[in-house]
């Protein structure tokens, strides 16, 4: 294992990233999971044996853990992403002639919502070498830090975040690879 003593050899570290929701860079961002997937199987028998084949692909949920500052204030930001979503806050009347009929959807939760979530990892020059693009993100979950007069820690406000697919560029600050996309599933071929 010679290539560890050299200099000149590195490798990612898991503290050089950044993330950044629409045009903002979150440095309040306190940890987030890369996106990973599942391959389903199916299984077909055949005179006493079973054979396996590979399914869909299904990309996992990222989770997104935010320090609460005072400003920007991740809990205002988190509900205004909600907000935007379309989500509505019920006020109570029941009449049909006065209710809210706008409700959240896709559409709103992925252009006007969180629009876009961009996950960068970093070299020791600040030079992105890996980025991952969550496709059509949106909110699934939130839990907001817990207080305790016994807790001296920041608070946090946890996300969880669904998306349709994710497309990765590696080397983009490197000359190996020179911003080359590795993949991009989810994505129909081009005709």
């Amino acid at each position: 294992m010679a290539f560890w003593s050299t200099a000149d050899v590195e490798p990612k570290r898991g503290f050089r990233f950044l993330v950044q929701i629409g045009n903002d860079v979150v440095w309040w961002a306190k940890n987030v999971n890369t996106p990973s997937f599942d391959v389903g199987e199916v299984e077909h028998s055949f005179l006493g044996n079973k054979y396996y084949f590979p399914g869909k692909v299904s990309w996992t949920e990222v989770a997104l853990t935010l320090v609460d500052p005072v400003s920007p204030d991740a809990v205002f930001k988190t509900n205004e992403y909600l907000i935007n979503s379309g989500y509505m806050i019920p006020d109570g009347t029941v009449d049909a002639g006065t209710a809210q009929a706008e409700t959240i959807s896709k559409l709103k939760a992925t252009n006007t919502g969180l629009q876009s979530v961009l996950i960068q990892v970093l070299n020791a020059d600040g030079d992105v070498i890996e980025k991952w693009n969550l496709n059509n993100p949106f909110i699934k979950s939130v839990k907001f830090g817990d207080l305790s007069y016994d807790d001296d820690e920041l608070r946090t406000v946890e996300l969880g975040i669904r998306y349709d697919w994710a497309s990765c560029e590696f080397g983009i600050g490197s000359a190996d690879h020179s911003g080359a996309k590795q993949f991009e599933l989810g994505v129909p071929p081009a005709t």
